[in-house]
């Protein structure tokens, strides 16, 4: 299966940890389930034409999540999801995250 690099990246996470990361050159991304780290920095690298130094990923569990009320007998389960803390080079930044 070929992924594009908009198949890759999915979304930008934007938490209050992430946007403190940011600060340090650190991004955070919802990614693909299927896409490896090379991929990953080279999908990153053409949407925002940086320089990565590296990619870490790691995937969310999923969670038990009650519905409603405490008592509720309406239970179900968070989805898991992948995401990748990307390091960019010094004195690089995406546009992105400073405008947030």
């Amino acid at each position: 299966m070929s992924l594009t690099a908009h198949d890759i990246v999915l979304r930008p996470v934007i938490s209050e940890k992430s946007m403190d990361e940011a600060q340090r050159a650190k991004y955070t991304f919802a990614v693909h389930d299927d896409a490896n780290k090379i991929q990953i920095a080279a999908a990153i690298e053409e949407l925002f034409k940086v320089q990565v130094l590296s990619v870490n990923v790691l995937t969310t569990k999923s969670k038990e999540k009650r519905g409603g009320t405490r008592r509720s007998r309406i239970a179900g389960h968070s989805t898991p999801w992948r995401k990748a803390i990307v390091t960019l080079a010094p004195g690089q930044k995406i546009e992105f995250f400073e405008a947030i």
